[in-house]
This record gives structure tokens, C-alpha cells and sequence, in this order.
């Protein structure tokens, strides 16, 4: 195919996802993914850091604390992530930790609204309907929830541990160039993988019809390379042209983080759409060749 009829079909393609995306009233589904993962990020970190608890005694409380608090905001412009990261110490101060409790079951439960948010955006965009009983598509946004925590407490350890062991190897072998570069950890790294294995797990886990990673990788990829550029751009936005502050007064953190999270789940339900386009076209094509 030459590259005049790709980038006309690619464009095609989105223009049919923007379309689809507007038609479903995506922008209001956009604003309830939004609030609920806003409502979820307390409970998540609270759930992960009782989790630490239960499963990470090796480590002090507060190194485990400020390495998951990391994890979880390092992707955000820091314009928008410091306000909410303050909070999120004071209420850890304040909070228990204990994992079974009826705190921590709620923070579980609550936690796992958000990903619930993002199922219905899910089912919208591929044009399926939910075949599942309640209990377990719910137990499925629950298990999303315990798998991020463990992921990220990994993540977490892996973060600490890496460090101590580039200094330790580089003891024995000073010209091991692959070495170099490890002592500070791999924040960046991480922090990248983050939001990936996110977005893929979503399209992948949340539908009852499931998809291959090729078929999902258009829409996936395209949610990452929005999801990048409009990081670049709010942050830019916030520091240079945004006057929150004079506004929401002290909710202005609260509001650019929500705002943050209005744009992101649009994008997430955008890659959705053009995944969904895809998959009609495939059908179509089905459909003609059965009918030749």
C-alpha cells in the first residue's frame, strides 16, 4: 500500500473513532471514568501501602510509602501531582494501615469503582455487552486493583534493591560498563511502565469477548502517545496560562488533578473508539467474504 493511501486510511480511521467517540456522549462517560478514579486514588494508595504492610516488613514504613506515592503520580506533570501527593501523606499519616480491616476493605472496594468506570467505557467503545454476572466482572475490577498494588510494591522493591546491587557487583567487576548507570535506580524506567501495562490490561481484561494484543495495539498505542503529549501540554498549560488558584482557592489542586484525569480518560476511551473501527471493519470484511 503505498504511504498516500496509508495515511489517508489511518485518517480515515480517526476521523470514524471521533465520530463514534462524540456520538456515544464519550465526553460525559469521560467525566464519570474522571471523578471515579479521583475517588479511587486515595483508596488505592491506602490499599497498597497496607498491603506493604502485610507483605513488605524488610522495609521501613516510609520508604515503601514514598516509593508507591512515586509510582503511582511519577507520570503526572508535577505541576498537577505535587498539590495531590501532599494530601495523600496527610491522610497516610492519619489512616491505619492494617489490611483487613473494614477500612481496608472498603479502600479496596471503592478503589475498584474506578476500573469499573473503565469497563463500561470499554464495552461502549467495542460495541459489546456485558455477558458477565455482576459478581464477576466486579471481582475482575477487584483483582485489577490487588494486581496494581502488588505490581507496584514490586516495582517499589525492585526500585530499592537495584541501586544495592549495582554498588555490590561493581565491587567485583569495576569494568562492567553495564553496570554504569544503575546506582540511582530506574525511576524513569518504571514510571514508564507503568501506564503500558495499564492501558493494555484494560483493553485486554475488562471486555467478555477478548481481543489479541495485535488487535488492540493500534488503540493502545495511540492512548500512550496522547496520553504523553497531553502530559506535556496540561503541564505547560498549568505553569504558563492557568489560574486555578484565583478560582477553586484551596480545591485548585483537587481541580487541575481532576481535569488532568478528564483528558486522560477521554484519550483512553479515544484509543477504544479506533480500536472499535477497526473491529467493525473486520467484521464487514468477514461478512463480504462468507457472502462471496
Amino acid at each position: 500500500m503505498a504511504k498516500g493511501q496509508k495515511r489517508t486510511q489511518v485518517w480515515q480511521v480517526l476521523r470514524r473513532a471521533v465520530a463514534r467517540f462524540n456520538r456515544k456522549n464519550a465526553w460525559v462517560l469521560s467525566s464519570h471514568i474522571a471523578m471515579s478514579m479521583m475517588m479511587a486514588l486515595f483508596p488505592f494508595v491506602l490499599f497498597t501501602v497496607s498491603l506493604s504492610g502485610a507483605i513488605a516488613s524488610l522495609l521501613s514504613h516510609r520508604i515503601v510509602v514514598e516509593d508507591v506515592v512515586n509510582l503511582v503520580f511519577g507520570s503526572w506533570p508535577p505541576s498537577v501531582a505535587k498539590p495531590i501527593t501532599r494530601e495523600v501523606y496527610a491522610v497516610l499519616e492519619t489512616s491505619g494501615t492494617g489490611l483487613m480491616t473494614l477500612g481496608g476493605i472498603l479502600a479496596l472496594y471503592f478503589a475498584s469503582n474506578g476500573v469499573d468506570a473503565i469497563r463500561v467505557a470499554m464495552l461502549r467503545a467495542y460495541g459489546q455487552e456485558e455477558t458477565r454476572p455482576f459478581w464477576k466482572h466486579r471481582l475482575i475490577s477487584v483483582g485489577l486493583v490487588i494486581l496494581g498494588g502488588v505490581g507496584l510494591l514490586l516495582a517499589a522493591f525492585f526500585e530499592l534493591f537495584l541501586p544495592l546491587a549495582a554498588r555490590f557487583l561493581g565491587r567485583f567487576f569495576p569494568d562492567l560498563d553495564v553496570l554504569s548507570g544503575w546506582e540511582n535506580g530506574a525511576s524513569g524506567l518504571v514510571v514508564a511502565v507503568v501506564p503500558i501495562a495499564a492501558v493494555f490490561l484494560y483493553h485486554l481484561v475488562l471486555l467478555p469477548q477478548r481481543a489479541t494484543i495485535r488487535r488492540i495495539f493500534p488503540g493502545a498505542a495511540t492512548t500512550l502517545v496522547l496520553w504523553w503529549a497531553a502530559g506535556l501540554g496540561f503541564a505547560f498549560y498549568v505553569s504558563s496560562f492557568a489560574s486555578y488558584s484565583a478560582t477553586y482557592a484551596g480545591l485548585a489542586g483537587a481541580m487541575a488533578a481532576l481535569i488532568f484525569l478528564y483528558l486522560n480518560a477521554a484519550i483512553l476511551i479515544l484509543g477504544a473508539e479506533i480500536n472499535g473501527v477497526l473491529e467493525t471493519d473486520r467484521a464487514a470484511a468477514a461478512k463480504d467474504t462468507r457472502d462471496a
